[in-house]
């Protein structure tokens, strides 16, 4: 029986960097459709293949499986530079994407000054910095919102395009000359290339929401993908320290066109542990020499940025928060191996702060600097995971582990991860998986 049901949102229930990458790439086997639904060039899914390591920005990571449809979204903000250097980047390593991946024309574009201000702005805000990736992410957003963005469909109407971006020009070269000392653009440099660009985009632009609510009336099976975690959702997230869009698995609706009744589940991404990049609140964060331990067995370098991620104990609270707001139906636990030499693991239940203890996360920032987690310890397995096949194979203790952790969320856990690879990934509640946690 297919693990695959349609149809499915993805998302991560941390702070990005679960793993869904992967866990995409072994559902996407069973999609027709695979639709990325927000975010920009500022996420990266790692995906690991027999033909090598596959670092993916904007293109939704289906794009694997010859079979299946790649969809950029209109929630997706769309550096076209960058997006143009992926698709070439796929040619070159024999993955064509001609007639298999689509873009939304109503996406909005990210273009050179939403970079330059974006960079500006952070440095401009000194101690109380985001720790943003500075790919003009948040910047873009602002225009979307300010209902001044340029969107993909503009491209392609000459006229309103050159009074769009001389308006844009003139109003952001004002605000860096005065504010930033930054001498700002030229419109024709960014005319010429965002032409250019356009010419090459144009065989892959679609109107995608008519074109995935037709798939839905076909009975298609359509995989959406987050971007980056929820707790870096602009409303659910550790505000401000958070990304610019939806990451929720309300956003795939949003982020899309197709209605929140035809999605079917959601499967949350988990890691083992957690980790985060950037600034913000961290609970359950790893003291130093623990912290480098388990980033230099995880690997925790950003896919993106390649900044180190910060390591810390799995917060049940943050999770379970996650679960419910995304309305999350299944767990994919990654990463497992990497605590694979601990001799005690533990887990955040609750925060304590002020005489009183928080079960559910709380949107004050305040407590979410100063709560001091409150933990359950569990013994380690002291055993490599790495090559276990089936639930069975797993340690005693392995198993205990996973086990409290889907009844602290109140979901069940269906997949499990051992290994960067595909073959080191167990289904668990399934006859090859031979358990069910």
């Amino acid at each position: 029986m297919s693990i695959f049901m349609p149809n499915i949102v993805v998302v991560g229930a941390q702070w990005g960097d679960e793993g869904k990458g992967k866990i995409i790439d072994i559902l996407s086997k069973d999609a027709d459709y695979v639709v990325r639904y927000q975010g920009g060039n500022n996420a990266g899914h790692t995906v690991v293949k027999a033909s090598g390591e596959f670092v993916l920005h904007l293109i939704p990571s289906g794009i694997f499986h010859p079979r299946v449809t790649c969809v950029i979204g209109n929630g997706v903000v769309v550096d076209p530079e960058a997006l143009i250097a992926e698709i070439g980047s796929l040619a070159s390593k024999g993955f064509n994407v001609r007639g298999r991946l689509f873009i939304s024309d109503r996406a909005h574009l990210i273009l050179p000054y939403h970079r330059v201000y974006d960079r500006l702005r952070e440095e401009k805000k000194g101690c109380t910095r985001i720790g943003t990736t500075g790919r003009g992410i948040g910047p873009s957003y602002g225009d979307k919102v300010m209902r001044c963005g340029i969107r993909v469909t503009d491209l392609y109407e000459e006229p309103l395009f050159r009074e769009k971006l001389k308006r844009a020009v003139a109003e952001k070269n004002e605000i860096f000359r005065k504010i930033f000392g930054f001498k700002g653009f030229e419109f024709a440099d960014i005319y010429r290339d965002y032409s250019r660009f356009a010419k090459v985009m144009k065989p892959f632009v679609r109107d995608t929401a008519v074109l995935l609510n037709d798939a839905v009336k076909r009975g298609k099976r359509i995989l959406f993908e987050g971007a980056q975690g929820t707790h870096l959702d602009v409303d659910h997230g550790t505000y401000p320290f958070v990304t610019s869009s939806y990451v929720t698995a309300g956003g795939a609706s949003v982020g899309t066109g197709v209605p929140p009744n035809a999605i079917d589940k959601v499967v949350g991404v988990v890691k083992a542990y957690t980790t985060r990049v950037g600034e913000g609140p961290f609970p359950t964060e790893f003291d130093t020499r623990l912290m480098e331990k388990i980033r230099k067995k995880g690997k925790e370098f950003g896919a993106t940025t390649g900044r180190p991620r910060r390591c810390g104990w799995f917060d049940a609270v943050l999770v379970k928060y996650s679960c419910m707001v995304n309305g999350i139906n299944e767990i994919a636990v990654t990463k497992l191996d990497v605590l694979d030499d601990l001799k005690e693991i533990k887990v955040c239940v609750g925060y304590r702060h002020r005489g009183r203890t928080y079960r559910h996360f709380p949107a004050s920032l305040t407590v979410q600097r100063e709560g001091v987690p409150v933990y359950e310890s569990h013994q380690g397995w002291l055993s490599d995971t790495s090559g276990a096949r089936k639930f069975s194979d797993l340690p005693v203790n392995a198993r205990l582990y996973l086990k409290r952790l889907s009844g602290l969320l109140d979901v069940p856990i269906k997949l499990l991860s051992v290994g960067s690879h595909e073959k080191q990934t167990l289904h668990l509640g399934s006859k090859n998986g031979r358990g069910h946690v």
